[in-house]
């Protein structure tokens, strides 16, 4: 059987989704600056309103972009809308993205499970597919028992 597992480091990220979202962004700061301009009888202040509302709605569509799952050999980082963490290998047990799941979902081995936005078949479903087989692939490959901490 061949090594289907990807050449480290690896980033997933849901490319589509990410591509609207920064055209919406560049659209939407453009068309609300262009209407605040372009409106007679505005002041300077009514403007620069405009624009720091078109700053504030780009930077909104630009952070639903942000999230990515970036694999190296020390681990995973996870990079979520306001969020990283950084997971070394044998901290994720196992990765899931099941029917009708939103995004991948890391079991991690404290018991939690942390959801991973860098995956996610909304748009891109096969894409998002053969990413997740790829991200289990390597926890397979990477993943070993966190040592037994001794009792007392």
């Amino acid at each position: 059987m061949p090594d289907t597992t990807p050449d480290l480091p690896v980033t997933f990220r849901p490319g589509r989704t990410r591509a609207v979202l920064i055209v919406l962004a560049l659209v939407a700061f453009a068309t609300v600056t262009a209407v605040g301009m372009l409106l007679g009888g505005l002041g300077p202040g009514e403007r620069l309103s405009f624009v720091l509302t078109a700053l504030l709605l780009a930077g909104v569509l630009l952070m639903l972009a942000r999230p990515r799952i970036v694999a190296d050999e020390a681990g995973v980082t996870v990079v979520n809308l306001t969020t990283r963490r950084r997971l070394v290998w044998p901290e994720i047990l196992r990765v899931n993205l099941r029917q009708g799941d939103p995004w991948v979902f890391l079991d991690l081995s404290d018991g939690t499970s942390l959801p991973a936005l860098g995956i996610q078949p909304g748009i891109a479903r096969q894409r998002a597919l053969a990413d997740a087989r790829a991200l289990r692939d390597l926890v397979e490959a990477r993943s070993h028992a966190l040592p037994e901490t001794p009792c007392d």
